[in-house]
């Protein structure tokens, strides 16, 4: 799931999964951050649920992935919106 909060000129974009669903580490990947694990990991919230936030430029347009252990790519299903393999963020 993804949230989102517009400011003026950026877009902070909070990227979200289940507490265990997939199990293990997991790590938001994209254009924005050179595609490289580990940079953006994410957090157990007070919800229980797993999140990270990234700040993005504003009316942009943004490929990402997830990664999961054990070398496991998934999709964002309420990106709404695919680039070949990748979900595509529009900001």
């Amino acid at each position: 799931m993804l949230e989102r909060i517009l400011k003026k000129d950026h877009t902070k974009v909070t990227f979200v999964l289940p507490a265990d669903t997939p199990p293990g580490p997991v790590s938001v990947v994209g254009d924005f951050n050179g595609w490289q694990p580990g940079v953006h990991t994410l957090k157990t919230r007070k919800d229980g649920k797993r999140a990270v936030t990234v700040e993005l430029p504003s009316k942009g347009v943004h490929s990402f992935r997830y990664l999961a252990a054990g070398d496991y790519w998934f999709n964002d299903d309420t990106a709404g919106d695919q680039d070949g393999s990748n979900s595509r963020l529009h900001t």
